[in-house]
């Protein structure tokens, strides 16, 4: 299967760049290419890609804002932000917002390759610089510590299971395989889990949990 990737960077040597990265692999194809917000989401609707790699500062329309109009569109399209800033803040708010990743530039072309391949599988990918970033500015908002013992309805055994598979980047059909039940039962326990613990999303889900010390983030090449 080719995963079909639209590029959207306002600075046209990137989206060169990461075209001819890109297209060394036989699994992932470019089918277009934006340099602004608003030109991100038409190119969206109109080719109905799998992935978009999308830079965080864009003219006309903030790249924050333009995840949220992507994930109104039918087929959703995955989305992996690929930028220069790091700010926590803006990482947070880009998650919520419903990113599936995200890569600094910089990152080496394997990490790129592995966010997008579990991102299409239905996963979530950070690396641990961005991961860590992310849980200190949910600790910060939670107010430090205390937000590691803020009430929550506890996670059944179950769950706690899910979650841990989860937290590998694994997709619904991955979990139900592994533990051996329906996909949409595994469906309905990371729906209960997010709901649990207040997230808009299977990242954030695991970011608070690792922040509530449910789970604990390894120091691997990357964080799923």
């Amino acid at each position: 299967m080719t995963i079909r990737i639209l590029l959207a960077d306002d600075h046209p040597i990137v989206r060169e760049g990461l075209r001819a990265v890109l297209e060394t692999q036989p699994d992932l194809a470019v089918v277009a290419e934006a340099a602004n917000g608003e030109e991100t989401i038409a190119q969206a609707r109109e080719t109905h890609p799998d992935i978009v790699l999308l830079d965080l500062e864009m003219p006309v329309l903030d790249g924050v804002e333009a995840i949220r109009h992507l994930l109104e569109l039918e087929p959703k399209p995955r989305v992996i932000v690929f930028t220069a800033f790091d700010n926590d803040e803006r990482i947070l708010h880009a998650v919520r917002a419903g990113a599936r990743g995200y890569l600094l530039k910089g990152a080496p072309r394997e990490e790129i390759f592995q966010a997008i391949r579990v991102a299409m599988e239905g996963g979530s990918l950070l690396q641990p610089v961005v991961a860590s970033k992310l849980l200190r500015q949910i600790g910060q908002q939670g107010g430090g510590s205390q937000a590691a013992s803020y009430p929550y309805e506890p996670l059944t055994e179950r769950e706690l299971e899910v979650l841990r598979l989860l937290a590998q980047g694994m997709p619904n059909k991955e979990i139900a395989t592994r533990l051996v039940i329906s996909e949409r039962t595994a469906k309905f326990h990371v729906s209960s889990i997010m709901n649990k613990l207040g997230a808009t999303n299977r990242t954030e889900a695991v970011a608070l949990a690792a922040q509530r010390g449910l789970i604990t983030l390894q120091g691997d090449p990357s964080w799923r």
